[in-house]
């Protein structure tokens, strides 16, 4: 076999692993839905769950593992959306409980 052979036979049972590892967590995902559990355990146990499957699906199927300097903007640009949302929800709550100071 030669190496761009090879290499296309890896990358094909490659892709097929890390797709078996996001389908088993689709299925964690369900099993987890259907625990009668308290909600912030099971927002926590999905969201973890998730984002190790995003992340599997953005390091294989979007080639990120193989470019080092995108992943690191991936990566950087996430961090920034995720940290900014913070700034908001607080006021999300506060359009809901009213201000706590004019009660």
């Amino acid at each position: 076999m030669t190496t761009a052979e090879a290499h296309k036979n890896n990358g094909v049972r490659t892709d097929l692993v890390v797709y078996l590892c996001i389908l088993a967590l689709a299925a964690i995902q369900f099993v987890i839905a259907y625990q009668s559990i308290d909600t912030s355990k099971m927002l926590i146990r999905m969201l973890a769950v998730a984002i190790v499957e995003a992340g599997l699906a953005l390091l294989f199927f979007m080639h990120l593992s193989e470019n080092r300097g995108l992943k690191w903007f991936v990566l950087i640009l996430t961090v920034a959306v995720i940290l900014g949302l913070q700034y908001g929800w607080p006021d999300s709550f506060r359009l809901i409980d009213g201000v706590p100071w004019a009660k």
